[in-house]
């Protein structure tokens, strides 16, 4: 082991996009803190935050119909939608930001706008979407959105779902042009790019072995690295940001906050269309309705994504279970997270969730023609040839005891840290990357409350709604629309997307 301590102000677990956030925004708040990140694997966004790891939805609740329940009266609760979409609106504010101040550069490298649908069938599930639609549209931050239960319509709108469609099942759709396609990776590989520029000591092939607080409370990582040899550094504040393997750390922290909590882990398929003639005929992200006991990470949807320059389609996610809480971990992640504070809270789960252990099993068996059969539920003229199966990332779901009882499985992105703010982790899954900033600025309350009052000027600069409510400032809505649009360039290339499909479309009709 080197005896050598190395002191730092900040340590970063994990080269993600959550990482990449947060150190980003601590270098324009605190210029002067020496950062160090630590990352297992070669390079940057490899694991959750990879463009192939994810669906690279940019989640602001535009088609996504699990965050916008029916309520017993038939009322359709939209509140979740509007929290998501607000947290998605600071993203899209800090990117801009970074953009304006040259900080990063080519926005289009990682985001493109890219119509949001929602699409259902069945009489129920469209009175339903039309309710949701109604909702929605009494609020500012969904102007645009468009309902349609006119096969025609439809036909305009997703062609290459309505064709050879033989069902006389209703079917209805909504469509908003504001959403966006993301590639986290670039992005996070963008931010590190940036960050060493500033100085940031990023250290890839280094394994945090083990987190310990010392007797001036500060924490001693010791850092395994690519020889072999176990580093010791210190910092005050350290951040756990390792995806699925953000859980076995923070336990090793020992503070009160982490017992009681386990993770259950949900592997996912994509199947991806890189055939030309068939990627042409589609440009959405279009979410349906999860199966009945399927997790809502399970939803299905038919993406168009944009990755280098390069359009595809990806249908999924077929969820399966792996006892790996990362991609690259071990087949033991799972049991080495079991710890006596927390076995029952993890046995309370497996009971009550038998029906979704039923169901993940039944999806990791699987043939590809099954798969196939459920694509073409989507597509009805899919051919086998055209699609190739994909593995996702590992998404580890937070167990923890909760007002809803012992075990209880949670869903969405959850930090967890300790009463003095010096250590923190972020735990959770979807919606996860989409709202890293809505997050990262939940860390920096938690953990920096005595730099507040300096540091509002600041991030005011950076996000301009911060602090604000969205909902209640309709004039404000519509700012940071145009602004963010502008400096991520989503209405000049929603422009040239509508010129080239109309020029498309045009040589279909003459064919």
């Amino acid at each position: 082991m080197s005896s050598r301590e190395n002191k730092t102000d900040v340590i970063l677990i994990g080269a993600g996009i959550m990482s990449a956030t947060l150190g980003s925004m601590l270098q324009e708040l605190a210029p002067d803190w020496k950062i160090t990140v630590f990352e297992k694997l070669e390079k940057a966004g490899e694991e959750s935050s990879h463009e192939l790891n994810n669906a690279g939805t940019g989640h602001a609740a535009l088609c996504e119909l699990n965050y916008t329940s029916e309520k017993p009266d038939g009322s359709v609760d939209i509140s979740k939608a509007i929290k998501v979409n607000e947290q998605f609106q600071l993203s899209l504010q800090f990117w801009s930001y970074l953009v304006n101040s040259n900080l990063i550069r080519n926005p289009q490298d990682f985001i493109m706008p890219l119509p949001h649908m929602s699409l259902v069938q069945g009489e129920k599930n469209v009175t339903y979407l039309k309710k949701r639609f109604e909702a929605m549209t009494k609020n500012p931050l969904f102007k645009g959105m468009e309902f349609s239960d006119d096969p025609g319509k439809l036909m305009e709108w997703i062609p290459l779902i309505l064709n050879g469609r033989t069902s006389n099942e209703p079917i209805a759709a909504t469509k908003i042009d504001s959403g966006t396609d993301v590639n986290f990776g670039a992005l996070t590989r963008m931010l590190f790019d940036h960050l060493k520029t500033k100085n940031v000591d990023i250290k890839y092939k280094h394994t945090v072995n083990d987190i310990k607080r010392t007797s001036d409370g500060s924490w001693e990582l010791k850092v395994r690295n690519e020889s072999g040899t176990v580093e010791r550094h210190t910092a005050k504040f350290v951040f756990i940001g390792g995806g699925g393997g953000s859980l076995s750390l923070l336990q090793k922290t020992g503070i009160p906050e982490s017992k009681h909590i386990g993770g259950f882990p949900i592997s996912g398929l994509f199947m991806v269309c890189n055939n030309p003639e068939v990627v042409e005929q589609h440009h959405a992200k279009v979410y349906g309705k999860a199966a009945v006991g399927a997790p809502p990470m399970s939803v299905p949807h038919l993406d168009t994504r944009f990755i280098d320059n390069k359009k595809s389609l990806l249908f999924g996610p077929f969820a399966g279970f792996s006892p790996k809480f990362l991609k690259t971990g071990s087949m033991f992640d799972l049991i080495n997270t079991v710890k006596p504070n927390n076995v029952t809270t993890m046995l309370a789960c497996g009971a009550k969730n038998l029906s979704l252990t039923k169901y993940l099993i039944e999806q990791v068996m699987l043939s590809k023609e099954k798969r196939m059969e459920e694509l073409q539920t989507f597509i009805p003229n899919a051919k086998s040839e055209d699609w190739e199966l994909l593995v996702a990332g590992q998404r580890v779901q937070v167990i923890k005891d909760t007002a809803a009882g012992k075990g209880t499985l949670q869903f969405g992105t959850e930090v967890v840290s300790d009463a003095d703010g010096s250590v923190a982790a972020l735990l959770g899954a979807s919606p996860g990357a989409s709202t890293a900033v809505s997050v990262m600025l939940e860390v920096i309350e938690k953990c920096f409350p005595q730099y507040k009052k300096e540091w509002e000027p600041k991030l005011k600069e950076m996000i301009p709604s911060y602090g604000v409510s969205l909902v209640e400032n309709p004039e404000l809505i519509e700012e940071i629309h145009t602004s963010t649009a502008q400096a991520l360039g989503l209405s000049e290339n929603l422009e040239n997307q509508v010129n080239s499909l109309n020029a498309e479309t045009r040589v279909l009709e003459k064919a």
